[in-house]
């Protein structure tokens, strides 16, 4: 039972093992050496770039790790160098095409939105027109019903006015009838 708890407690304090074929990147601000063992007094068996994608094996002696370069050879290089986050140069690509994408859709977007701007002026300009018509309409309307008002003024004018003669008329022919000689009857007791 002993045996198996050191080995598990062995297991849980050697983060080196979860950490074997990990991908992990160089830094991006380097340019670093691949060493054949954990030191700089092994032979350099080659150069690896800033941001090159390694495979890290999980071995580690003092301060360096055992890695898998992008060419496929393994050596050591410095831990502090290593790091988990994607570097820059993986991101740029799908930065740039990203960035290709905002463009083309910024430059869609300011079409879309000159044409919207002309049809909106397009818009502004027919409901000026519709104002002008809608003024002049009204207008023409407030003239037409003051003239309207005018003639109903005037036919009640000339239809008092041709009442009058009418009255005046009537009088007259009342007077010349009142003055008029009538003529004698007969009498009746004449045969």
């Amino acid at each position: 039972m002993l045996r198996i708890l050191t080995i598990v407690g062995a297991l849980l304090l050697s983060p080196s093992l979860f950490a074997a074929n990990q991908t992990s990147y160089i830094s991006d601000d380097v340019f670093i050496y691949l060493h054949g063992g954990p030191g700089t007094q092994f032979r350099i068996l080659g150069s690896v770039e800033a941001g090159q994608k390694v495979t890290s094996l999980g071995e580690a002696q003092g301060d360096y790790s055992k890695i898998i370069d992008h060419k496929g050879r393994e050596g050591w290089v410095q831990s502090k160098l290593l790091s988990a986050k994607v570097s820059l140069r993986e991101q740029l690509p799908a930065l740039q095409a990203e960035l290709e994408q905002t463009k083309t859709d910024l430059s869609t977007a300011l079409t879309t939105t000159d044409a919207s701007v002309q049809e909106l002026n397009q818009i502004k300009s027919q409901l000026s027109k519709a104002q002008k018509a809608l003024a002049s309409a009204s207008q023409e309307r407030d003239s037409a019903q003051v003239k309207l008002a005018s003639m109903q003024k005037n036919e009640r004018f000339e239809m008092w006015k041709q009442g009058g003669f009418i009255a005046a008329g009537g009088l007259i022919l009342g007077i010349i009838l009142v003055y008029l000689p009538r003529p004698q009857r007969k009498p009746k007791n004449h045969w």
